[in-house]
């Protein structure tokens, strides 16, 4: 059995923040993978700034290259939408039944998780890796102490990918956020005006 954690994200684009976590993740012993999974759209984003699926699915693959214990996964693109986080992981389940899924989650994201689609159903059935997260609300009491959820402590980057997208718009220089190769990849494909 191959122990695998899912980071979920629509990485538009994707930045080092998002590299420094899962490169902190796959260093974890518990997790021999971590897959990135590429959503189509969030339910909680707004259509109108989301690069398209093929552009930002190269980036991720750009992002990770050379890395054999990141992998990418676009399961999420060939699901009906608007999709669902239990959906998916329902689906990874059924499709890979020999590996064991973790959820890896931002605290900003913990702090709100009970509003989750069937967020109990995620919480019996999966383990959460969370990491610190410097704007975040307080985490609900029954959330903090959950026997299925582990808290890291973690110094990792906080960058914005809207922030990144505000300062391509603004032709402003990104690329020290961006992993190898994405900001050429941005400008080759004129994806600079988000």
């Amino acid at each position: 059995m191959k122990t695998v954690g899912l980071f979920f994200g629509t990485f538009n684009p994707i930045h080092l923040g998002h590299l420094a976590i899962a490169n902190f993740f796959s260093e974890n012993k518990a997790l021999q993978e971590v897959w990135l999974v590429v959503s189509p759209q969030s339910p909680f984003k707004q259509k109108q700034t989301l690069i398209e699926n093929h552009h930002r699915l190269a980036m991720v693959k750009l992002a990770i290259n050379g890395n054999p214990k990141l992998k990418v996964c676009t399961e999420e693109f060939n699901l009906p939408s608007p999709n669902y986080t239990i959906d998916s992981l329902q689906h990874l389940k059924k499709k890979y039944p020999n590996d064991q899924f973790t959820l890896i989650l931002g605290q900003d994201n913990i702090v709100h998780f009970d509003r989750w689609k069937s967020y109990e159903q995620i919480l019996d059935q999966f383990q959460i890796f969370v990491y610190p997260r410097s704007k975040s609300d307080e985490i609900p009491s029954k959330l903090l102490n959950h026997p299925n959820i582990t808290y890291f402590d973690a110094s990792l980057l906080e960058v914005s990918a809207t922030e990144i997208r505000k300062g391509l718009k603004q032709n402003e220089v990104v690329a020290k956020w961006l992993p190898n190769g994405v900001d050429a990849y941005l400008k080759n494909n004129t994806l600079t005006d988000l």
